[in-house]
């Protein structure tokens, strides 16, 4: 063989290796390929092995994983009339591969910013306090309305969760003032109930005390007991024991006073006889 047929073999063994790897396609188990025949859709393919025709065919992959799509923060006015800058994220993925290629022509930008005006929409819909304790709602309705726009596309959005939501620094202010009212507003509904019980409880104590007087004075006795635990040199009597030692003075006096008399009479009686 000469030399210009070894070059002819080689050039031929060079072409038939570039037309090898441009027929040769590899679809990764988490993709499928569209493919495209002369600018047409002529089919699927499936993750493996596959081959396409050089020059005249084409081969469009379309992953089919969840993509994760940041929701930019959004300056939205609520149906209060309360300016909040809210974010969120958005979860999506590829069900139709044919759809995702030939309906739309980037798939990311268009799910970003349908995902801005449907989450201004929504949340514009709701008053501050709904958008702050309502959260799942909202992300709900906001997964139905993509839902409903994306179908065409071939996307399905699996999840929206509002992220942040940032509120005017006088809002804040204006929210701490209230929850501080709030809590103040039941400390003393507490407190008020507490004394309503203290009072009841001490008027059935006060309708035992006068039924039975013994039991106020063995009361006194017992606070006299608990004041001189922590050896206090000041004595404090209560009133109702003061009058109770009054009265027995008093009684006292009369007993002395009768047995005086009684002496006296017995002596004048007794010195006539003498």
């Amino acid at each position: 063989m000469d030399i210009v047929g070894v070059a002819l073999l080689v050039v031929v063994v060079l072409l038939l290796a570039i037309l090898a790897k441009a027929s040769i396609r590899v679809v990764k188990q988490y993709e499928q390929g569209v493919l495209f025949r002369l600018g047409r859709v002529v089919g699927v393919r499936m993750p493996g092995f596959t081959l396409i025709i050089p020059i005249v065919d084409r081969l469009h992959i379309v992953s089919l994983r969840i993509v994760t799509s940041p929701i930019q923060s959004q300056g939205i006015i609520t149906q209060d009339n309360v300016s909040v800058d809210v974010s969120a994220v958005a979860y999506y993925r590829v069900v139709d591969a044919v759809k995702s290629v030939v309906a739309i022509e980037n798939v990311g930008k268009a799910i970003d910013q349908i995902a801005q005006t449907t989450l201004r929409k929504v949340v514009g819909r709701h008053t501050l306090d709904q958008t702050l304790s309502e959260t799942d709602r909202i992300n709900l309705d906001i997964r139905e309305i993509l839902d409903v726009l994306t179908v065409d596309w071939g996307l399905a959005v699996t999840l929206v969760e509002l992220k942040d939501i940032q509120l005017p620094v006088t809002m804040k202010r204006a929210m701490a003032r209230q929850a501080e009212a709030e809590r103040e507003k039941r400390a003393k509904i507490i407190a008020a109930e507490g004394e309503a019980i203290s009072a009841t409880a001490l008027g059935a104590a006060s309708d035992t005390m006068m039924a039975h007087p013994l039991a106020l004075q063995l009361r006194n006795l017992q606070t006299l007991v608990e004041l001189g635990v922590d050896k206090n040199t000041t004595v404090v009597f209560p009133a109702p024991l003061m009058s109770t030692i009054g009265e027995l003075a008093a009684f006292l006096a009369r007993e002395n006073a009768a047995a005086r008399t009684s002496g006296d009479r017995r002596k004048n009686e007794e010195e006539p006889n003498s």
